[in-house]
């Protein structure tokens, strides 16, 4: 199994990279599916040293890579659900940080994971279901993210329509001050922390 690629990004793509793992001396480079903000991370020419999941089946070996070991257990553990392919896995976690995602599952909030492209209603609350006794709450400063108010709800909603990723969204709401209670208000020191 090849469980780590290390090398320099030979081709890269929106949502995959060729590394190559031979260097100078030549060698081999390996197509690896990614998620959009490791592909952001990481141009042509730069080093990438990326976990790996390798799907086998019948008609192809693919290679799925992660910048951490967090997210690539995440993405197996999202492979165990049920109707869930690496597609969704991947496309998921181009939408949710880790943490928020981890927190989502240990709150039930399927209708946040709803919002990832190619997710309905009902494959979130089947991600909920199965996973949410297998993943415990970040103890980290985002906890607040679980509690989404209807405020910060509409605050993402806003500067999703506005083009920014629901990452994006979400870590603009994490950084927010608490005196700010109203969308209009949130809205403008989200778009101000991006203007940043």
């Amino acid at each position: 199994m090849i469980r780590i690629v290390r090398g320099q990004v030979a081709i890269w793509q929106k949502d995959w990279l060729v590394v190559d793992v031979g260097g100078e001396s030549g060698g081999i480079a390996f197509k690896v599916f990614v998620t959009e903000p490791t592909a952001v991370r990481h141009q042509q020419g730069s080093a990438a040293t990326l976990h790996t999941h390798l799907q086998v089946r019948e008609d192809a070996f693919s290679l799925y890579g992660f910048e951490s070991e967090e997210e690539l257990s995440i993405f197996e553990l999202l492979l165990t659900v049920s109707g869930v392919g690496p597609k969704v896995a991947l496309s998921t976690l181009s939408s949710l940080a880790p943490d928020a995602l981890r927190l989502a599952l240990a709150n039930g909030e399927a209708s946040l994971i709803a919002r990832v492209p190619g997710i309905g209603k009902r494959t979130a609350e089947k991600i909920v279901l199965e996973l949410k006794d297998k993943v415990k709450a970040p103890s980290t400063g985002v906890e607040r993210l679980a509690q989404l108010s209807a405020v910060d709800a509409e605050v993402i909603d806003a500067l999703v329509a506005l083009g920014y990723s629901l990452v994006e969204a979400q870590r603009a709401i994490q950084g927010l001050p608490r005196e700010a209670t109203t969308v209009e208000e949130r809205l403008r020191l989200a778009l101000s922390a991006f203007g940043r």
